[in-house]
């Protein structure tokens, strides 16, 4: 543990340590809301819509680009909300980065189609799209943080897989949006769903206004040791670690951009789909309305048994799980699809995402976490962006088996990271956190 961490009346948590995670939980909720929105939108209707006159294939690889932009751009968001949050504080930037990402959002779904204004369409959405990158990349290291700096020692994971969880109830009510939003036809199915993020975000924001700062922040700031540039800092003194979280991290979200952003589209695509978009939608409803009780108990394993097992075991699924995965989608029985979207989301995602937030916090000193974690994290996203993309040209080239072999080499490089990373809640940490713990008094909540 830093010596931020090993201050013994924390051990327990602060008394604000519930509402930090649920406050930050219900942030990402509506970040991961708006940020996916985007990407079943580009699945099944941003190709007809801002690129009608490509055929098929071209149009959808038109999407996935668009899609694929915002997520190049998250790692500057996670540049610039990194080193804000270890300047002025996480929770600035808890705030801005929801309003940011609220105010974008809303703006898609008003957005002109091709139709009413031409190529200027295609436009907007990148331009759209950016901000929309740059406010979900500042977003994560704060919620995160601040959750893992409030919580108790003991259940630092359990605590930041509460806004870990926003990732599938975001996609939850994403893609509930879209599946009852079917019947408004193509011109508002995919409108209202963005529309609908103003109610969210204003709720958020005030939620997260009315929490407080991260402790361990403001003893940073207290002491005097604040750093001027934590990215350059981090980058020249803990590059290994940013490195070992990056390819952690490209497990669970190119693994999910396959699984779930591409399959999303292999599923319905040509004049034989092997389904329809109600049962694409359906599939990933109850796979994230399952991952949100499974990616709360990973945080709970990852607490008991250490971050590295979990991790391994998530990675080694995500390996063999390429192959099957495609050939029970190609069955094309709905209970084989629902099935498999469970399995691929739920629990090879859900695993990997639970361990992160408490993994990547521990991974870096308290005065660099944000940069550090934030630049892991965000980096990825370059990869997993453009992964439909890859996906999607792999598969004109080989057919099916490329995605799935792309899915189960996303795997292999997670495990080989994850053999490779620090165990930071080994069994010596654990009975250094209860002896601490026994020793102290608990504050109550608040």
């Amino acid at each position: 543990m830093s010596s931020a961490q090993a201050t013994p009346h924390r051990v327990h948590g602060t008394p604000d340590r519930l509402r930090v995670a649920i406050g930050s939980g219900v942030g990402t909720t509506i970040e991961n809301y708006d940020f996916i929105g985007f990407g079943t939108a580009a699945a099944l209707y941003f190709g007809d819509v801002f690129f009608p006159d490509s055929d098929p294939l071209s149009a959808t690889l038109l999407s996935f680009a668009t899609l694929g932009i915002g997520f190049a751009v998250r790692p500057l968001g996670g540049v610039l909300g990194g080193f804000l949050g270890d300047r002025i504080g996480r929770k600035p930037v808890l705030v801005g980065s929801l309003l940011l990402m609220g105010l974008a959002t809303v703006c898609i779904g008003l957005l002109p189609t091709y139709q009413q204004v031409g190529v200027l369409a295609p436009i907007l959405l990148v331009l759209v799209r950016v901000v929309q990158g740059l406010a979900f990349g500042a977003e994560w290291g704060g919620a995160i943080l601040m959750t893992y700096e409030h919580a108790p020692w003991r259940k630092r994971g359990q605590y930041t897989a509460i806004p870990q969880a926003g990732f599938p109830l975001g996609l939850l009510l994403a893609n509930f949006a879209f599946l009852a939003s079917t019947p408004l036809g193509d011109q508002w199915a995919w409108r209202v769903p963005f529309l609908l993020s103003a109610v969210l975000v204003f709720v958020g924001i005030v939620i997260r206004y009315k929490i407080a700062e991260s402790p361990e922040f403001e003893e940073l700031k207290g002491d005097g040791e604040v750093v001027k540039n934590p990215i350059t800092e981090v980058l020249r003194s803990d590059w290994r670690n940013v490195l070992r979280a990056f390819c952690l991290r490209i497990t669970e979200t190119a693994g999910y951009a396959v699984a779930i952003t591409f399959m999303l589209t292999y599923l319905v695509q040509g004049d034989d789909p092997l389904t329809d978009k109600s049962v694409t939608l359906t599939a990933v409803v109850t796979a994230a309305g399952i991952g949100l009780f499974t990616t709360l108990g990973f945080g709970r394993l990852a607490d008991r048994f250490g971050r590295r097992p979990v991790y391994l075991f998530g990675c080694t699924l995500v390996v063999l799980f390429g192959v099957p995965m495609f050939l029970l989608v190609n069955t094309g029985v709905a209970a084989l699809v629902v099935a498999t979207f469970v399995i691929s989301f739920a629990i090879c995602q859900n695993s990997l995402a639970a361990v992160q937030g408490a993994w990547f916090a521990e991974l870096f000193r308290t005065k660099t976490r944000t940069s550090g974690a934030s630049l892991a994290y965000q980096g990825s996203a370059i990869v997993s962006g453009f992964t439909p993309l890859l996906a999607t040209t792999l598969f004109s080239a080989f057919g099916w088996i490329g995605p799935a072999l792309l899915f189960s080499a996303y795997g292999l490089l997670g495990l080989i990271a994850t053999l490779m990373t620090a165990e930071t809640w080994g069994p010596q940490q654990r009975a250094e956190t209860a002896r601490l713990e026994a020793a102290t008094p608990q504050p109550a909540l608040d």
